[in-house]
């Protein structure tokens, strides 16, 4: 069993710096719900559609990128006790650099314009470059102790290696020079959903769900197979005769961390926080798409002339996205940001309020009420999602529009705690 982890709380970076990356996320779920419901519908639920991967760009760079960014920003100095090195100066352009990006790839597939490819290219060589070059320097000195640290010591080399294949298939589409743009493109989808997203996903939540949710602390054996069990199969995909194998094997590892997970997620003692439902449900999502893209693989094939309509099969690649990106991204999110953002509040009231006078909890910043809400109405667009193959028509506007609602109530919430912070402040400097 891992040891218990002193958290250097009075490394945090200042409030600005971290609230700058995670507060305009939920509003670029937004619009990408938006795009959904308005955008052109043709090719829906194709995966190579445009409107598919404007709307995959749209998520995990506008949306997911800030605040894994952000993330990572404070808990370098907070659990590995590393300042992030011009983190200040960066966090501003987090958010609406990776937006203009997703802005640019957007323009590219559903106007197939090269302009757009170029602009994004450009302008994500910039920002990621500068982001990756401050958290690499940081990253070095990280000691590890447990899955949380190791993970923040190597997730660079995944968030720079997912970059460089961007890069080079934005640059690919805008003509610069010719790749294998299957084998380029698998690598890239591998390493962005499982090296970058799922990794971090499940080694902050190693820290973080037993603090929040009060759950078992995992395992040594856990503690020490991370990172490295989820990119041993990516590592393998390199080779094209091996991409097989290293599907199957990713599979059964995703699955398997999974199972655990769900188990441990079941039998949290905060099974009353509305956020536990969304926790419990990353884990089966991730289960559910292991499984798929399994069947996808193998059984698709083999199975597919007896028992399968060709609609089930052309659905797969729409059903494991959306169980992988809103499930096993869309949803964690949800669930740390209304935590970690309440959590941030007191934790700086504290730090600024003189001794004797009272701090807001967390529940009186952001009641929890409010949070169960939030939570129904992300797990309802959830389930309009994956529907949507059923009747792209009109499932994707009933689809688009409660993403949207969700993440600007989620957005709405996440207002009302700075503005709580900021008037909390106020009466701590009138009173001195």
């Amino acid at each position: 069993m891992a040891g218990v982890k002193i958290l250097n709380y009075e490394l945090s970076p200042a409030p600005a710096t971290i609230f700058g990356c995670l507060l305009p996320a939920p509003w670029m779920g937004v619009l990408t719900g938006l795009l959904l419901t308005f955008g052109p519908q043709q090719g829906l639920p194709d995966r190579f559609s445009p409107l598919t991967l404007a709307l995959t760009h749209c998520l995990v760079l506008g949306m997911l990128a800030p605040v894994m960014i952000g993330a990572l920003f404070q808990l370098m100095p907070v659990v590995a006790g590393q300042a992030v090195t011009g983190a200040r100066k960066i966090a501003p352009f987090v958010a609406i650099g990776s937006a203009l990006i997703a802005a640019g790839l957007s323009l590219g597939f559903l106007r197939a314009s090269n302009a757009g490819f170029v602009f994004a290219g450009v302008l994500a060589l910039l920002l990621y470059g500068a982001i990756t070059l401050a958290l690499l320097t940081s990253a070095c000195e990280v000691a590890v102790v447990d899955a949380t640290t190791r993970t923040l010591r190597w997730i660079v080399l995944a968030l720079l290696l997912v970059v460089a294949l961007g890069i080079s298939l934005a640059g690919n589409f805008a003509g610069w020079w010719q790749l294998d743009v299957i084998y380029m493109l698998d690598l890239h989808v591998g390493w962005g959903l499982t090296g970058w997203i799922a990794t971090l996903v499940v080694g902050i939540a190693s820290t973080t769900v037993p603090m929040f949710w009060q759950t078992k602390r995992p395992s040594a054996s856990w503690h020490r197979a991370l990172p490295g069990v989820l990119w041993l199969p990516l590592l393998l995909a390199f080779w094209p005769a091996l991409q097989p194998f290293a599907l199957l094997l990713a599979c059964l590892v995703i699955f398997l961390l999974a199972s655990i997970s769900f188990v441990t997620i079941w039998c949290a003692k905060r099974r009353f926080d509305p956020a536990w439902s969304l926790w419990l449900v990353c884990a089966a999502s991730y289960m559910c798409a292991a499984v798929l893209a399994v069947f996808k693989h193998i059984g698709g094939s083999f199975f597919s002339d007896f028992i399968l309509p060709d609609f089930i099969l052309q659905t797969l690649p729409w059903w494991i996205g959306v169980l992988v990106l809103v499930g096993g991204a869309v949803l964690p999110v949800n669930a740390m940001l209304v935590k970690i953002i309440p959590f941030l509040v007191f934790m700086h009231l504290r730090r600024q309020t003189p001794m004797g006078q009272r701090v807001p909890t967390m529940q009186a910043v952001l009641p929890p009420q409010r949070l169960r809400w939030q939570a129904h109405s992300v797990l309802l667009a959830f389930g309009l999602l994956l529907l949507l193959p059923l009747a792209p028509g009109w499932l994707a506007v009933a689809a688009g529009i409660a993403f949207s609602l969700s993440q600007a109530y989620l957005g709405s919430l996440l207002i009302m705690c700075l503005l709580r912070y900021r008037h909390e402040l106020t009466a701590v400097f009138l009173a001195g």
